[in-house]
């Protein structure tokens, strides 16, 4: 079996709704994927841009550090914001000192717990619709 390279990276996972994102963060210029796909690509637009930017601006490490994402679960929504939290919480691992200050002002470094309420018996389909009553 051929050896593979030791690459030296650090690990991260973010999560929001029922998304997971499992990040590697490397040193370098390179161009940061998503399941293989440039990130631009996988998440279009500009809010999502914003979004998976945010921890590389507030840290001023545009450009410094690359990264290969594994994004599963959930929507494009709840899987951008885990990459940022994910991103966020991998950065902090690099630099503590520097980092971990304006992450946590942003609110970048806390897993967002608010999940999906399930569907009630009774409610007419909806998690907190009520049924409907009669008129007469």
């Amino acid at each position: 079996m051929p050896k593979t390279k030791k690459e030296n990276f650090t690990y991260a996972v973010g999560r929001r709704k029922s998304a997971a994102a499992r990040v590697r963060i490397f040193k370098g210029t390179g161009e940061t994927q998503v399941n293989g796909i440039p990130i631009a690509e996988y998440f279009p637009g500009e809010v999502s841009k914003s979004v998976w930017q945010k921890p590389f601006e507030l840290t001023q490490t545009w450009g410094k550090y690359y990264a290969t994402v594994k994004a599963v679960g959930g929507g494009k929504g709840g899987q951008v914001e885990a990459v940022a939290n994910a991103l966020a919480k991998a950065l902090v691992l690099i630099n503590r000192q520097d980092y971990k200050s304006p992450l946590k002002k942003a609110g970048l470094l806390t897993r967002d717990a608010r999940e999906r309420q399930r569907r009630m018996v009774g409610t007419g389909g909806k998690a907190r619709r009520a049924k409907q009553s009669p008129k007469r």
